[in-house]
């Protein structure tokens, strides 16, 4: 081992594990919700939010910097989605090279349907179990960390509002 490593101490060690578990059993558990209520993956229903934020459209690369995740990934979250006829893929009306999601009536209904649920389980879950200090610190730190990961990647449009299709 590297002596030079700077080892957690016992109680940031005891904290890192309780992010990860409880990150873990969270997002697991809003999956779970969704997907037994709405037969909706938590994944998809963050895409029809995406979506439904700009105008019910978005260029695919700029959904998967959204979400931070890959583009191969937000392809066949689509291709999932399509086949539920909540979202359908376009060309973009500018240049007819880049790929468009819009959401569809259906995927609209799917997500007025099943929003009030699924913050709801936000709520109970996270939210309402601790003090509004905490969950307002948890914000400030979770911002800290996703500022200084986004700077590691600036192509990716995170936290920016992405141009219109």
């Amino acid at each position: 081992m590297n002596d030079s490593t700077r080892w957690l101490e016992a109680d940031q060690q005891r904290s890192w594990r309780a992010l990860l578990i409880g990150m873990t059993l969270l997002l697991d558990r809003l999956d779970d919700d969704l997907r037994r209520d709405f037969d909706i993956s938590l994944g998809e229903y963050e895409v029809l939010v995406r979506l439904s934020e700009r105008d019910g459209q978005m260029r695919m690369a700029h959904l998967a910097d959204s979400l931070a995740h890959s583009r191969s990934r937000v392809t066949h979250t689509i291709t999932r989605m399509e086949k539920s006829g909540w979202v359908r893929r376009t060309q973009t009306a500018e240049d007819g090279r880049g790929v468009v999601a819009q959401i569809t009536e259906e995927g609209m209904r799917m997500l007025r349907q099943a929003a009030p649920s699924h913050v709801e389980s936000v709520r109970s879950y996270l939210v309402d179990l601790v003090g509004t200090e905490d969950y307002e610190a948890l914000g400030r730190v979770m911002n800290v960390v996703a500022d200084n990961l986004i700077a590691l990647h600036p192509h990716m449009e995170i936290r920016q509002p992405a141009p219109a299709p």
